[in-house]
């Protein structure tokens, strides 16, 4: 590694690092963000120099470069969610069954398209009604793009954003974006906007730098979590976020690609420029103003999920989730859960749980998986709409571990349902990392919930 790219790597995360202990909240919150810190940090510091000696042997980083992995339809059932056919186990067609009654109430068992927005590759209402192959498709997301404006020293540039989520019920309708009514408590972790006469947004401040290059370099084979170096490969200045007031309403907004004209972000077949735009960004076209974004799988309530991933307030997460380190999002209060001022929902997030076997194992899970095969986590969300009121697409990471105790009796398995999840932590099943109480590890994960899969 060049001595320029190993300052570089240095100066992210000693400057993540510092603000993690300046920025406002209440002082159990800093605790927990310095704990999640410090392990990226450490790890980052002991890489600089072990890198170099990795490379000049040969040896290459396991997950390196820009631009989005593994889509939801993965190559074994522990990295493809897709549920299987209504029909499977019967003996009858599947042309025989019903419509999906998600299909006349989305409270109900069924597909739901939650983002209307978006047009999706594949077809949420037919997925109780066909078989989904691994790798095709992709499993992607178009939405609309919108080029805003943002001020900077230097004046006006373009700010390039897509909404996925809005404070205010009448506007997501009006949007087709979820509903999600913690985003009122964002307090100042939204930066400020106007609507301008064509009804784009004008930021008052706040720009990403799509341009470092993405590195994660994961640990030990029998510890792959905390990675060896963890890069974001794109990094908002101090005052950006994704979410955004205006006139009184917190939009989930974020940014796509900054300061560059039309010619040079367009991509409409794909291979984008991953130092111009999103590493989510699958194509991206602003003649006819659209975009077109990975999706991740998950789960909510034992439901399979897809979302985005597009910002996280912590710079080792944006390097795994490939998505934007937001400094700003800091400022929001974690911990809280569900209580009158919460801005966040939870996510659970395993650091070791089953990787045998990589997609092969149904039981597959967790950080330690997804660094040694490349593939998505299968994160756990609290309430998402339809099935909860409490939604949020601001993500309190709650980190989790498996007890020694706990793999060596076979207890370690997929978890898919947050009630689950806490009752395994009460027991002693589970902890936080390192054998912390489990919680609220600090860093917020900014998703947005695209479709409910049954």
């Amino acid at each position: 590694m060049e001595s320029t790219q190993r300052e570089e790597i240095k100066n992210v995360f000693i400057d993540g690092g510092f603000a993690m202990n300046t920025h406002g909240g209440s002082s159990a919150n800093m605790s927990r963000v310095s704990k999640w810190g410090s392990s990226v940090l450490i790890a980052t510091a002991a890489a600089i120099t072990l890198y170099s000696a990795a490379a000049s042997a040969g040896d290459k980083p396991i997950r390196i470069g820009d631009g989005p992995g593994p889509g939801p339809v993965g190559p074994g059932p522990g990295c493809n969610l897709i549920p299987a056919k209504a029909s499977t186990g019967t003996k009858v067609d599947i042309s025989e069954f019903p419509p999906p009654d998600s299909l006349t109430d989305p409270e109900l068992a069924g597909p739901v398209q939650l983002l209307r927005s978006g047009k999706f590759d594949i077809p949420i209402e037919r997925l109780t009604g066909v078989e989904v192959p691994a790798g095709s498709p992709r499993g992607t997301i178009t939405l609309p793009l919108f080029r805003g404006a943002v001020k900077t020293p230097s004046g006006l540039k373009p700010a390039w954003y897509i909404i996925l989520d809005a404070g205010d019920q009448a506007e997501a309708d009006r949007l087709g974006v979820n509903f999600s009514r913690k985003l009122r408590n964002a307090g100042d972790a939204a930066r400020p906007a106007t609507r301008r006469a064509d009804g784009t947004f004008l930021f008052e401040s706040g720009i990403v730098d799509f341009s470092p290059d993405r590195l994660v370099i994961p640990g030990p084979e029998d510890r792959p979590f905390p990675p060896r170096v963890a890069q974001p490969g794109s990094v908002g200045d101090a005052n950006y976020s994704p979410l955004v007031r205006v006139d009184g309403i917190v939009y989930d907004a974020p940014i796509i690609a900054a300061a560059v004209e039309n010619a040079a972000v367009n991509f409409p077949n794909g291979n984008p420029d991953y130092a111009l735009v999103h590493d989510q960004v699958i194509a991206i076209d602003p003649a006819h103003g659209t975009v077109t974004l990975a999706l991740i799988n998950g789960f909510s309530f034992g439901k399979p999920v897809l979302y985005i991933s597009t910002d996280s307030s912590d710079p080792g997460v944006s390097a795994i989730e490939a998505n934007t380190f937001a400094p700003r999002m800091r400022r929001l209060e974690v911990g809280i859960d569900d209580i009158a001022r919460s801005g966040v929902e939870r996510i659970f997030i395993a650091t070791n749980g089953a990787s045998e076997g990589g997609c092969n194992n149904p039981q597959r899970q967790g950080l330690s998986a997804a660094l040694l095969d490349g593939h998505r986590p299968n994160n756990t969300f609290g309430g998402i709409p339809t099935i909860a009121t409490d939604y949020s697409p601001v993500w309190d990471a709650n980190l989790y571990e498996w007890t020694k105790d706990s793999i060596e009796k076979g207890y370690r398995g997929l978890l898919t349902e947050e009630f689950r999840i806490l009752k395994l932590a009460r027991d002693g099943y589970i902890t936080g990392p390192n054998g912390a109480p489990f919680g609220s590890a600090g860093p917020v994960i900014v998703c947005g919930v695209a479709a409910r899969l049954n």
